[in-house]
């Protein structure tokens, strides 16, 4: 069965720059989603991504889109 993570993780990425942009908003900085590599060896994972979102205040947060192990 197909994962759709990647594409998951760009529109939420996508809707919170949008959001980023609009006055008043309490989102100031958002990344574009990180792939799961191996942090050495550098190769495929898992389809995990993760994105990263900074407030205005300065507060980091950690958004993870990943495949639910649920039968």
């Amino acid at each position: 069965m197909l994962a759709y993570c990647d594409y998951i993780a760009d529109a939420i990425s996508k809707g919170l720059h949008k959001d980023a942009s609009k006055v008043g908003s309490l989102v100031s900085m958002v990344t574009s989603p990180r792939m799961d590599l191996h942090p050495t060896e550098g190769y495929f994972v898992s389809t995990k991504k993760t994105i990263t979102v900074l407030d205005t205040n300065g507060k980091a947060y950690k958004v993870t889109v990943e495949e639910a192990n649920d039968s």
